[in-house]
């Protein structure tokens, strides 16, 4: 064989080396970005009797001790949280989880409204008085779910929450069938109680649609008052959101409706008797249209960001004001429930 069709020879492998080499990064590729995209979309909204129903292996909610409907949702909204498609993300370090921020940021928006669920749990739901004993369940349950949200092992994120979850179910089971061997569990839909869980709701829902309007540069600043004007020149502003950060902010939004929806219909079940009792029910109503509008599937791939009455549409500003319909919704329910 001469040295020309030796070096042909080589070279012809060389070639095919770089073009299976080429194929298989392709096809690498293309599989994060399908993994991607389908561990990205949001979970499905699902119904919290007919989970509770299943949990308690029961035919109708009315067998239900009142209370069981909440706890669990809470459990559902960390278990889907969890385990939904893809698993839980933010603690992901290797693609293509690590690149899926949008579906990180809805997790968080969903893990804060949680948190503040539990935490009215354990501090006002359960509690007869202010002075008493705390439900030990609760009180095990509450921490787990404040450990930090991206730790990957020891211990990981997800084995602490599990935790919390298991925690929520002993306590639903010690509601469900109290026996001699273990106090009781209790839950009092009272309307102090929604009264001081709504007052949370009302700063959460208030912080994220100022962030949320923030968006254009006729919204930041504005939000938090004129500081030409002598009363507000003292009140902190807030600037415009960083072009790179408006789609985290929008989808942490989006997280937080979707959890907080879930437990506003576990409330509504489980406080109907204060609700209607103080003609309440279609204020909360309104909240949960407010929240399942702000829900509707969006029609483009990434958050747009028009302005004003352009040819795009304002994802952000339309978030705002959905979450801004449920704020004043809270705000009459938190007034209805203050009242004597």
């Amino acid at each position: 064989m001469s040295d020309n069709s030796f070096a042909l020879e080589e070279d012809a492998k060389s070639k095919g080396i770089l073009w299976g080499f080429g194929t298989l990064v392709g096809i690498v590729v293309v599989v994060m970005l399908i993994l991607g995209e389908w561990w990205s979309r949001e979970p499905e909204q699902f119904n919290v009797q007919d989970e509770a129903i299943e949990r308690m292996n029961v035919t109708h909610t009315d067998q239900m001790p009142i209370g069981y409907v909440y706890a669990n949702t809470l459990a559902h909204i960390a278990d889907v949280i969890l385990f939904k498609a893809g698993g839980y993300l933010s603690n992901d370090v290797a693609p293509p989880g690590l690149f899926c921020d949008n579906i990180q940021n809805f997790e968080y928006g969903a893990l804060v409204m949680l948190r503040d669920g539990t935490t009215a749990l354990r501090n006002h739901f359960a509690r007869d008085q202010s002075q008493s004993a705390e439900d030990p369940d609760l009180a095990k349950a509450e921490p787990y779910f404040y450990y930090e949200r991206n730790s990957w092992a020891l211990p990981s994120t997800e084995s602490e929450y599990i935790k919390g979850i298991e925690a929520l179910h002993a306590y639903m089971s010690r509601l469900q069938n109290p026996s001699s061997t273990s106090k009781a569990a209790q839950f009092h839909s009272r309307a102090d109680n929604l009264w001081q869980y709504t007052e949370v709701v009302i700063k959460r829902l208030g912080g994220l649609s100022t962030r949320l309007a923030a968006s254009t540069d006729k919204f930041a600043g504005a939000a938090h008052g004129d500081p030409s004007n002598p009363v507000d020149i003292n009140m902190p502003t807030i600037g415009q959101t960083p072009w790179m950060e408006i789609d985290n902010v929008f989808y942490e939004a989006r997280g937080s409706c979707w959890a907080l929806l879930h437990i506003l219909r576990a409330i509504k079940h489980d406080f109907s008797d204060i609700l209607l009792d103080k003609r309440a029910m279609n204020t909360l109503d309104n909240m949960i249209q407010a929240l399942e509008n702000a829900l509707t599937p969006t029609l483009s791939p990434v958050v747009l960001n028009g302005d004003g009455f352009g040819i795009f549409a304002n994802y952000s500003l339309a978030m705002a004001n959905y979450i801004a319909r449920a704020n004043a919704a809270a705000l009459d329910l938190r007034d209805v429930m203050n009242r004597g």
